[in-house]
């Protein structure tokens, strides 16, 4: 099998090291060496970083996966891909069982067919319909109902060795029952939710391990009812997600949760189908949601996901937030890895793991994606 070899700087070992040569075999990274470069080996000019994960991305390109078609699948990876995301959760929305059911079948198939050279769907992210009404923000409230568990032991049914995250509210009715039965066999996730500090705390002692876009659709941080914000404050082990967009999360806030919860942020994208299209109005399942340079808007001016990408992300966290790029890397990578249960092959340049590589410029512009060792053009 063809070796291919580069050389030049790199994240490797939690650091950017000069002087790094990274061999790709097939879709493996089958060596990693610091010193002088190999004869063969291609000098790269930028950084190489390890590919970056989505597990909170709904669509791009006029597509969604909630259209539970095979082609909009492929647009959303597609177009993710040349963005720098080598893997990604598919995530669903609040709908009717018959709807959810059929776009879970058709993420399930499609990861199935996956090849190198597109984003590998690793997981699904099913963000709903388990939620608060009272923080449903793009979520169709129609929709919501309590929890259970027949109807989401159907949907496991449907993709068994797929990687599975729920968002729900720990506060509505059987989510405590819900929880507790399937802590083992997903990663749950407080999300939409107007759960006081001591409500969260239950979902984190039940197994609840995860929340979803921290600080968004949910209760605010009060100095006399922390809510979901404060409860993970006071966690050890509890990861949550962060839109760095500089709309969603105030750069401020960005830096300092980040530092407050080393090894616990990860960054997603919360991408809709308007990702990568002009501004204009698109759907999101039962909404109509305006683009524009504030950013994806209901009509009441709810925000309702983003446009953001990946390396937009890491570039923001590092432009706006002030953050280091080696501390930023990780967000991208080694945690949603982790979260996803992929750590052992995804996320890091090591050997024996996928041969998932962005290089970047030293101003932070992609310029070159490879997926599972195979390049493809980037964006």
């Amino acid at each position: 099998m063809k070796s291919r070899s580069l050389h030049g700087r790199a994240f490797f070992g939690g650091l950017i090291r000069d002087h790094v040569t990274v061999t790709m075999a097939g879709e493996t990274i089958v060596e990693v060496e610091a010193g002088p470069p190999p004869a063969n080996a291609e000098r790269i000019e930028g950084v190489i970083l390890p590919g970056f994960i989505d597990m909170h991305v709904h669509g791009a390109a006029g597509a969604d996966f909630m259209d539970a078609d095979s082609s909009s699948v492929s647009r959303i990876t597609n177009h993710h891909v040349r963005h720098g995301t080598t893997a990604l959760a598919a995530t669903t929305l609040s709908a009717a069982p018959a709807h959810l059911a059929s776009a879970v079948r058709t993420i399930a198939t499609m990861a199935e067919l996956s090849v190198p050279g597109g984003s590998e769907i690793v997981g699904i992210h099913l963000e709903g319909p388990f939620l608060s009404p009272a923080k449903a923000g793009a979520q169709d409230v129609d929709s919501l109902r309590p929890a259970d568990i027949v109807e989401v032991e159907e949907l496991i049914r449907m993709a068994p060795g797929m990687r599975w995250v729920m968002t729900l509210a720990p506060e509505i009715d059987g989510t405590g029952t819900f929880i507790e039965r399937f802590r083992d066999e997903m990663v749950i996730s407080i999300g939409h939710t107007n759960a006081t500090f001591g409500e969260a705390l239950e979902a984190f002692d039940r197994g609840a391990s995860h929340v979803t876009h921290l600080f968004n659709a949910m209760r605010p941080l009060h100095h006399r009812e922390p809510g979901v914000i404060g409860a993970i404050l006071t966690t050890e082990d509890v990861t949550a997600e962060l839109i760095a967009d500089g709309v969603h999360v105030h750069p401020a806030v960005l830096r300092y949760f980040t530092k407050a919860l080393p090894g616990r942020i990860c960054l997603v994208t919360d991408a809709i189908r308007a990702c990568g299209m002009p501004h204009g109005t698109y759907s999101l399942y039962q909404h109509q949601v305006t683009v524009d340079d504030a950013g994806a808007r209901l009509p009441n001016g709810n925000l309702a996901g983003s446009t953001l990408t990946m390396m937009q992300a890491v570039c923001n966290m590092v432009e706006l937030a002030g953050l280091p790029l080696e501390m930023i890397v990780p967000l991208a990578t080694e945690v949603p890895a982790r979260i996803l249960g992929v750590e052992e092959r995804k996320g890091r340049l090591e050997v024996g793991f996928d041969a998932d590589l962005v290089i970047i410029s030293r101003q932070l512009a992609l310029e070159r994606v490879f997926a599972r060792g195979v390049e493809v053009v980037a964006a």
